[in-house]
Parts: structure tokens; C-alpha cells; sequence
């Protein structure tokens, strides 16, 4: 009785290691949402919006404050150009972002490239328009594979996914190899779809960069971002899709569909979040790094490998050897024994690389990550 895309994809693990995780009474590392407050400001910018009426439904693409400061911030940071009248949309999320920009772009079987290891998400997105995923393995040290890369790209090549800062690596794309990525996308005519809702979460002196400000990709490319990760308030889902025009209008209307605007009186809040001062930013990578560097030693130190993460809040380390267990019986094997939730690592690999690995988030408390540092001291390998 169900569609036959449907059966192309499965629930979401990520979402799953959450329930088992409250089931065993685990320290959640599996789901990558802060168990600390969200600033201060920003909470009290929501309340207020509430209690100032901002109740009803905005404008379809978003309220026009939060596009003019967006496309201010976009000009800044990102040295992207955008009219916010019509070239940038609100949404529920990066992740209906990148549903909506797929479903606007996509025919039935258009190839999408997409690098390896993937945000979960990439693969139902391109079952649910009808796309064809051509994956992209980056190498042991997470650069690109110019020759595999290159290969990928054909006459049905309609869409490149990149994800920078990565989830779940921490790889952070360099200028090089976004000018090969550009490179290739103008040549076959692609359309380049970027999520770079780490953005700011960057450690060791890495810059972002997004590939929409290079030349001749600005026309080319949908850069996604939201507020989620960067202000530690991932329930309130608010996204949005930056691009030229004729795109934003195929966004625009399957956004209007798919859920007709985000909330609103979030909407006026994450103004607010937008004029947050500079000091905001880098006292957010400072206290990511200190995060990072507590998790990967506590990692590394249970046995289980890992190199340190560039971006994002995430370590993928390698299950142990002579563990004898896949990453789906290790990770409940972790969450109910151990008492420690992660991700299996075949969520993010088409290959049977991910068979061999996890996920952990940073994104929690000193005291539940020293806490968690205490359980897998226990594993003995």
C-alpha cells in the first residue's frame, strides 16, 4: 500500500539512538542538540514576540526583518550577495531547505553527487524526488579524490550536496577544493546545494567558506543555513535557502506546500540572534574546541581511534578490532551496557567503511561529557 519510495529508506537511527538512549538512561551522544541553555537574549527575543502578538502566520518565505538581516549577515560573512525580497526564503529548518531545494530542482532520474561520509538526510532527499545518488568517497584523511570526483560528473549530473563544516567528519572543505568542486559544477552545468549550518563552528584557525561567493557560482548554487547549531536552539527550526531568483521561486513554492511558513514569532527572535556581537562567535568555537578536545581524549583513551574534527561538533572514531561487532551491535552495546548513546556509522556511509565506526557529539555539558568520558573508561579495550 505504500509508495515505492518509501521502501528506499528507513527511520532515522540518529532519532532512534535517542529513544534507546532514554530506554537505558544514557548519556546521549547519539543526537547533536545542546543539553545547556540557549543565550539569554535570544530566549527572551522569543518570549517577547509571543507576548507582542507576532502570532499569526508571516509572509509565506519569511518575515521581512529576519530576510534583510540575513542577507546582511550573508553579504558579511559569507561574501554572498542577495536581494532578501526575492532571493532568500525562510523554512522549518535546513532540513526542509534542502527538501525544498531538491524537490524544486530535481526531475526523476537526475543524478545527485554526494560526498561520503553524508549527513543522513542526503539519501531519503534524493529517494523522495526521484533522484539518482552518485557517492563520492573522500579519503582516509577526508580530502577529495579528484579522479573519483571528477568521474562522477556526466550528462545526467543535475545537483552537487556539500556539507561544510561536515556532519558527521568535522571536515572542513578548503578554497582548492571548492575550486574544483566550482570548476566542475559550471562545466556540466550543476547546481551546487550547500549546508553550512556549522558555519560558525570552526576550531585551529579553519575559515569557512561558502562556495556560492566563488565566481560564477553564485547563480549556481542554493546556500542553506539556519539557527539550529549556531544559537543552540534546534527546536525551533528555523532554515533558510539562499539563492538567485528563478531558483528561490521553485523553492518558494514547494516550501509554500510543504509547510507554508515557519514559526513566527521564532522568526522575529532569531533577529535578534543575528545582531549578537562578534565576541558571540569565537566564544562559541572556544567553547566548542574545549568540548572537542575532552571528548576525543576520552575517546581515544577507551579504545576507540579518532582524529580530532576541523568543524561541526562531531567525532567519528573506529569501533576496536577485536570487538567483534558491527556498528549497529556496537552501538547498542555501548547505549545499554556501557551506558553511552552514539550513531552508527553506516547512517553517514554507503560503503562498508561505516560498518566500522560511530558517531559522538560534543554539544553537551563539561559534566555530562566527563560523565560519559567515566562510562567509557570502563570498555577495556
Amino acid at each position: 500500500m505504500l509508495s515505492r519510495r518509501t521502501g528506499f529508506f528507513v527511520e532515522s537511527v540518529i532519532r532512534d539512538m535517542t529513544r534507546l538512549s532514554l530506554k537505558h538512561n544514557a548519556i546521549n551522544l547519539a543526537q547533536g542538540f545542546p543539553d545547556f541553555p540557549a543565550p539569554e537574549e535570544i530566549k527572551r527575543a522569543g518570549a517577547a514576540a509571543i507576548m507582542d502578538d507576532h502570532n499569526q502566520y508571516s509572509i509565506t518565505w519569511g518575515a521581512k526583518e529576519l530576510r534583510d538581516e540575513i542577507s546582511r549577515k550573508a553579504r558579511e560573512y559569507n561574501k554572498i550577495e542577495s536581494d532578501p525580497e526575492s532571493e532568500i526564503t525562510i523554512t522549518c529548518g535546513s532540513t526542509e531547505a534542502m527538501m525544498a531545494s531538491v524537490l524544486a530542482v530535481i526531475n526523476e532520474g537526475d543524478e545527485v553527487v554526494v560526498f561520503e561520509p553524508f549527513y543522513e538526510n542526503y539519501g531519503p532527499d534524493a529517494a523522495v524526488s526521484g533522484a539518482v545518488p552518485r557517492f563520492v568517497p573522500l579519503d582516509d584523511e577526508l580530502n577529495i579524490d579528484e579522479g573519483a570526483l571528477v568521474s562522477a560528473f556526466n550528462k545526467k549530473t543535475k545537483m552537487l550536496i556539500l556539507n561544510t563544516p561536515n556532519n558527521p567528519s568535522g571536515k572542513v572543505f578548503t578554497k582548492d577544493e571548492m575550486k574544483l568542486i566550482a570548476d566542475l559544477c559550471v562545466d556540466h552545468d550543476v547546481i551546487a546545494v550547500t549546508d553550512e549550518i556549522y558555519e560558525y563552528i570552526l576550531y585551529d584557525g579553519k575559515k569557512h567558506i561558502s562556495i556560492g561567493s566563488l565566481d560564477e557560482m553564485r547563480d549556481r548554487t542554493i546556500t542553506i543555513s539556519g539557527f539550529s547549531k549556531t544559537y543552540s536552539v534546534t527546536g525551533w527550526r528555523i532554515g533558510y535557502a539562499i539563492a538567485e531568483k528563478n531558483l528561490t521561486s521553485g523553492i518558494r513554492k514547494v516550501h509554500d506546500f510543504l509547510t507554508v511558513g515557519a514559526p513566527a514569532p521564532l522568526q522575529h527572535a532569531c533577529v535578534s540572534a543575528l545582531r549578537m556581537p562578534d565576541s558571540y562567535y569565537s566564544d562559541l568555537a572556544r567553547m566548542y574546541d574545549g568540548k572537542r578536545r575532552l571528548l576525543h581524549k576520552a575517546l581515544n583513551d577507551a579504545g576507540l581511534k579518532c582524529r580530532m574534527p576541523d568543524g561541526a561538533y562531531y567525532i567519528l572514531a573506529d569501533i576496536p578490532e577485536d570487538a567483534g561487532m558491527d556498528d549497529m551491535e556496537f552501538a547498542k552495546y555501548l547505549v545499554s551496557e556501557v551506558g553511552v548513546a552514539s550513531v552508527p556509522g553506516s547512517s553517514f556511509y554507503k560503503s562498508e567503511v561505516g560498518r566500522h565506526k560511530l558517531r559522538f557529539t560534543f554539544s553537551k555539558k563539561e559534566e555530562t561529557l566527563l560523565e560519559a568520558a567515566r562510562r567509557l573508561g570502563n570498555l577495556g579495550f
